[in-house]
């Protein structure tokens, strides 16, 4: 399992989730477009990324494309599972409730949210 990803390594695997691969300088400026950072800051970051497993680099041509190694869910089940365990206490009902207390769902939200509750009742 991989550690555990700083804050802005979670904005940079978003960004690399939603795109499949991207160089450094796209990177650089998707982040740059709500927060003031320097390119050698993204590059800085992703190569530590790299170093520790959690993107992959290819560097066949002159400009690296970066992927990521872990795939979305699996990150933030692992994630979900020690914020749980951290937070809350392992209560799932406790983060949960605190999660939609924060949001005000929309109706389609708490129709989708319903319906994932009953299918999990049907499992059960």
């Amino acid at each position: 399992m991989m550690s555990k990803p700083t804050e802005a390594e979670l904005e940079i695997l978003s960004l690399l989730w939603e795109k499949k691969e991207a160089s450094v300088r796209q990177i650089h400026e998707e982040i740059s477009k709500t927060k003031e950072t320097g390119y050698t800051t993204t590059l800085k970051i992703m190569q530590i990324m790299h170093a520790k497993g959690m993107v992959t680099r290819d560097e066949k041509s002159r400009t690296h494309l970066y992927k990521p190694a872990t795939n979305q869910g699996e990150t933030q089940k692992s994630l979900l599972k020690n914020l749980m365990a951290t937070a809350f206490g392992g209560s799932a009902k406790k983060l949960v409730m605190q999660a939609l207390g924060q949001e005000n769902p929309s109706k389609e939200e708490l129709n989708e949210i319903r319906e994932f509750l009953d299918q999990l009742e049907r499992k059960s």
